[in-house]
């Protein structure tokens, strides 16, 4: 039995890559958008476990099952993914010069067991440049980002303080996933 990843994440799949998990990465259409949560671990948790269950009401096979979410917040508020550019500036500069708090969500589920992780990684960034702030604009990589933000990317340079796992950070708590994956009754 192959482990799905019911996410089109390129930045998922590499995190499994790198840790040498073997996986097929297949597309799921759920609507995060209709998720109303204000507490961010709650949102996180309901759009993870939203996946999941689109995934299995469309999919009746025997195959383990691995979705994630990711959320970000600043102050207490929420910043999901951007919707425009002017967007990404706004959630972004909520980001500059501040604490911030990267939550993932994972979901694992195969016929006879089932995992579920919620993993938080703060960071404090330093001010952000605004020409680089611009370019990282123009350049589109924040498309699809939770808060438009990027600890592999954009945002590495301005990491004052970190706590936590960079892979939660980037949409997927691998450490915490792989003792699972890695006991005989995992699949």
């Amino acid at each position: 039995m192959a482990l799905i990843l019911a996410s089109t994440s390129p930045t998922r799949a590499m995190l499994l890559r790198q840790f040498g998990i073997s996986f097929k990465q297949i597309a799921i259409d759920f609507d995060e958008d209709a998720i109303e949560a204000t507490i961010p671990k709650d949102f996180v948790y309901l759009a993870t476990k939203g996946k999941l269950e689109a995934y299995l009401g469309k999919h009746h096979d025997n195959n383990p099952v691995l979705c994630a979410d990711t959320v970000i917040c600043a102050n207490g508020e929420i910043l999901r993914k951007a919707k425009s550019r002017d967007e990404a500036r706004e959630i972004l500069l909520k980001q500059s010069d501040n604490a911030v708090s990267i939550i993932s969500c994972l979901m694992y589920q195969s016929p006879h067991k089932k995992f579920i992780d919620i993993s938080e990684t703060r960071y404090l960034f330093m001010p952000f440049d605004m020409q680089k702030l611009e370019a990282y604009l123009n350049s589109g990589d924040w498309e699809g980002k939770a808060g438009a933000c990027m600890v592999e990317g954009f945002c590495k340079s301005y990491i004052k303080k970190v706590e936590g796992l960079q892979s939660t950070a980037m949409g997927l708590s691998v450490e915490r996933l792989l003792p699972f994956l890695e006991s005989q009754d995992a699949v």
